[in-house]
């Protein structure tokens, strides 16, 4: 009998009364494993209204109390993610050793979070008038929901509802329908945790879901991780419905390496970057800009380590998985017909990763002489797929860059420390790599792209993340005669 998976509402599974479902695959064999409930609107609304009546009562609670429930789901997580990556590798793919890092960099989030004592303190002005003091607060916005991609199933919803749940706030989180299974044990941790039921919630669906709750009253921002143009949906539409909105959309990540730079390190980098996780993330490296006369050199060096990559079932020792879905690697290997229609140097043809099972396979990619008019330049294929376009300078490189649309992250390979510099201050992007293939900041860093990477003002997790959960308040106070307590010679307590 197939797996079901359920929605998380209330702090218990809940089975929709509704036949609507969709099919959960394991990339590895392209067998259906499970299948997913989808929500209906009306019960968004239900869920939506749930979480209010919930966020009434977290939003009062202590900040001892939050950071002492952040530290029990912290703990339970870091006991139990384990099997939040076997989840991820059973249904997105990627293997075991990248399903692992992907949840310990969501720890790092969780434990940012358990600081929200510190992290929500305001300001204070004594005396601004006779008897007056003027002071800041910053309290939560009420019901938030997430939008989560089936890249990092984990790691971005974690990028958003630690610190969301740590300022007071309640969650619903749609996942995708890809692989929904880590969200729901996420849910059962918070549960064991002792987060009070109705505070972090779990809905699965299609549109129908993401459009109830982009125009559901009860629902006060909006985080979301996807394509640009479902992004710029999804900021246009929520904010139309006076939302707070953050939208992180695609990107085109290009890596620059100079003449003067470590051509192993860099091929080494270009490797790991491009074709970890089968390509399929936001900040993989999916262009490299050689500086000339290095890029025979360098495109060799590439392709001979890409003859190393073991690709397999990611529950074995494989280097890299398959894509998500078969609808997806046929995109991704449409891409590479495309690229040699238009001219490029196919160095390395994945495609013959297709002998290896009935999944969904693709191998890793590599073209060369790719100019910026063929679409393998221009698209986010999300695909392990590298392409590699030859440029006389630091300046051409540069250039190419920063007409590009998307501005996610980049990366500068150089030995010269003045290149460097002057890179990091003009490139036109909003995470950069000196050295670093994929400049995915801290916790206490904020995430977040350029120009059509974000739709929003504020980035993912750190300070950003802090602000955007929360609203100030400026109150200016007096008063005229002093309070007297009773006594009580006990040590105080928090509680």
């Amino acid at each position: 009998m197939t797996k079901s998976v359920h929605h998380w509402i209330d702090g218990n599974e809940y089975v929709a009364p509704s036949d609507r479902h969709g099919d959960i695959y394991n990339p590895a064999t392209g067998l259906v494993t499970a299948q997913v409930d989808f929500a209906s609107a009306a019960l968004v609304e239900e869920v939506a209204e749930k979480a209010h009546q919930a966020f009434l009562s977290w939003s009062t609670a202590t900040l001892t109390k939050r950071a002492q429930t952040l530290f029990n789901f912290r703990q339970l997580l870091d006991q139990r993610k384990g099997d939040v990556a076997a989840l991820i590798t059973a249904e997105h793919g990627k293997v075991l050793s990248d399903a692992l890092g992907e949840v310990s960099r969501g720890l790092e989030v969780v434990e940012f979070a358990c600081g929200i004592p510190h992290l929500l303190k305001g300001g204070y002005s004594e005396g601004v008038s006779t008897g007056v003091d003027v002071f800041s607060i910053r309290q939560a916005l009420g019901v938030s929901a997430i939008i989560s991609p089936f890249n990092f199933p984990a790691m971005v919803p974690m990028w958003f509802f630690p610190i969301a749940i740590a300022a007071g706030n309640a969650v619903i989180l749609k996942p995708s329908e890809k692989d929904p299974s880590a969200s729901m044990l996420l849910a059962e941790l918070w549960k064991e945790a002792g987060l009070p039921d109705g505070v972090f919630n779990v809905v699965h669906g299609d549109k129908e879901v993401v459009d109830a709750l982009l125009t559901n009253k009860r629902v006060k921002s909006v985080s979301f991780v996807g394509s640009t143009p479902i992004a710029k949906y999804v900021y246009e539409t929520g904010t139309k419905n006076g939302k707070r909105v953050q939208a992180l959309g695609g990107a085109k990540n290009h890596m620059l390496v100079l003449p003067d730079a470590d051509l192993d390190l860099a091929a080494d980098a270009a490797v790991n970057a491009g074709f970890g996780s089968a390509g399929e993330r936001c900040m993989a490296i999916s262009v490299l800009i050689a500086v000339e006369p290095i890029a025979d050199d360098l495109v060799g060096r590439i392709k001979s380590r890409m003859g190393q990559i073991k690709v397999g079932d990611g529950t074995t020792d494989a280097d890299m998985g398959p894509l998500v879905t078969e609808v997806h690697r046929d995109k991704v290997a449409s891409y590479v017909s495309a690229g040699e229609k238009a001219g490029a140097t196919l160095v390395v043809d994945g495609r013959s990763a297709s002998s290896i099972g009935d999944g969904f396979w693709l191998g890793p990619t590599l073209f060369d002489h790719v100019t910026p008019d063929m679409s393998i330049y221009s698209d986010e294929i999300f695909g392990p797929v590298l392409s590699v376009i030859r440029v006389p300078s630091y300046e051409a490189g540069l250039k190419l860059i920063n007409e590009h649309p998307y501005g996610n992250g980049t990366a500068i390979f150089t030995n010269d420390g003045g290149a460097a510099r002057k890179f990091q201050n003009e490139v036109e992007v909003g995470m950069v790599g000196i050295n670093v293939p994929i400049p995915v900041p801290m916790a206490y860093y904020s995430f977040g792209g350029w120009k059509s990477s974000l739709f929003g003002d504020l980035h993912a997790h750190g300070t950003d993340g802090v602000t955007f959960f929360t609203r100030g308040k400026v109150v200016t106070s007096r008063w005229l005669d002093p309070s007297h307590g009773g006594l009580n010679l006990g040590f105080p307590q928090n509680s």
